[in-house]
């Protein structure tokens, strides 16, 4: 018989009822120390006092009218992302995959207003992961992401990761745009070299197409600069953001270029919640936090002191781990064992991680986590590979 949920999840055999800071705990009082974060969501820790602040006030006042109408928390978000990336215009979303949804539709209205319809392909790439739709899905052309949900949406072209010769011999007449994550998550934490996004960059300076960024998990200081991009100096054209951006709250956007976003006119696209008051005031609070450049240096130094921790776990353990990937407090192991031992492993130590493609455990911990619990967190990491190699 099928459960009251659908079965869609593989379900770690555990619950929480409260979390604080870096810690969860279950209704029994057993504490979990979280270094997953919500798979990088939660960027300010668990009821972050902040954000409870701000969602509790703004609850009190109004939580929906939807976008029929303005929204003056929306216009205070849009402003604090504009005044801090190339872009010059967002539209809210709830999710990163509707952020996806957007991007695509953005990319090809842009060109079918240019008087270019043909011009709808859009290059990805191997290991992607940009959320669960139906254009998400196809964009990202894994087995296992589509198998079973055909026919997928047309237009999308696959290209092995880290290979700018194959991006130049697809590029088309009919490119309309390049979508890329600066750092794979769901991939395995694998960095785009800051030469392969400038190549990227000119390459569609060159055929005159739009380069969209995916920083729906290494965005919002997760890897020491506010987005990862900024780390190679390239701008995109179109950007995707979720997760972090609510500290836990649903919110994501979309953040483009005037040029870019020419194409999407009233009626052209829309969202019910998207943007809607209880999301923008925490979003607001978020990003006044986080884009404060002493505490992205605090996200650098954390960073650091964490990566080195989890050097020497490395180098402890050759027999369960290769090396240690990513940059700022989205790190990842890279794993000699298949990620879900590690991960399994870590939860008999009262720890949480998440898996990755590509044999790696991701390390997405809070953004203000302290050192006490970083070395706390790599002190049970140590007793989990302990008890796996004497196993």
């Amino acid at each position: 018989m099928i459960s009251p949920i659908l079965p869609t999840y593989n379900r770690a055999p555990m619950a929480f009822v409260r979390g604080h800071g870096s810690w969860l705990e279950t209704a029994e009082g057993v504490r979990y120390l979280d270094l997953g974060a919500g798979i990088a969501v939660n960027a300010l820790g668990h009821a972050a006092p902040e954000l409870v602040e701000v969602l509790t006030e703004q609850a009190q006042k109004l939580w929906h009218v939807s976008n029929l109408y303005h929204i003056p928390q929306q216009e205070l978000l849009a402003d604090l992302l504009i005044a801090e990336t190339f872009a010059d215009t967002c539209f809210f979303t709830n999710s990163g995959t509707e952020a996806c949804e957007l991007a695509v539709k953005m990319a090809r209205k842009y060109f079918y207003d240019a008087g270019t319809p043909e011009r709808v392909e859009i290059l990805t790439f191997a290991g992607a992961f940009h959320g669960r739709s139906s254009a998400a899905i196809a964009a990202s052309g894994g087995e296992k992401m589509v198998k079973g949900f055909g026919p997928l949406l047309p237009g999308f072209v696959h290209l092995p990761w880290d290979d700018i010769e194959a991006v130049r011999a697809a590029v088309t007449d009919k490119t309309a745009a390049i979508l890329i994550e600066p750092v794979q998550g769901e991939g395995g934490i694998r960095p785009a070299g800051d030469a392969f996004l400038k190549e990227l960059r000119a390459i569609c300076d060159e055929a005159g197409a739009l380069l969209i960024f995916d920083e729906v998990q290494c965005g919002m200081g997760r890897t020491g600069r506010l987005f990862a991009h900024q780390w190679a100096g390239v701008t995109p054209d179109i950007m995707m953001v979720a997760k972090g951006i609510g500290g836990g709250f649903p919110l994501g956007a979309v953040l483009a270029t005037e040029k870019a976003a020419s194409g999407m006119t009233a009626g052209t696209h829309g969202s019910t919640y998207g943007g809607n008051p209880l999301g923008c005031a925490v979003g607001c609070k978020v990003m006044e936090i986080v884009s404060d450049p002493a505490f992205l240096d605090g996200v650098n130094a954390r960073g650091g002191f964490l990566r080195q921790k989890l050097e020497g776990l490395v180098a402890a353990h050759p027999d369960l781990f290769e090396g240690v990937r990513g940059q700022g407090l989205m790190l990842g192991l890279k794993c000699k064992v298949a990620p879900g031992e590690i991960v399994k492993a870590g939860y008999d130590q009262k720890l949480l991680t998440v898996g990755a493609a590509d044999n790696v455990v991701r390390i997405l911990p809070a953004l203000n986590i302290s050192e006490e619990d970083m070395a706390e967190a790599v002190r049970r990491l140590e007793a989990a590979a302990e008890a796996l190699s004497a196993a």
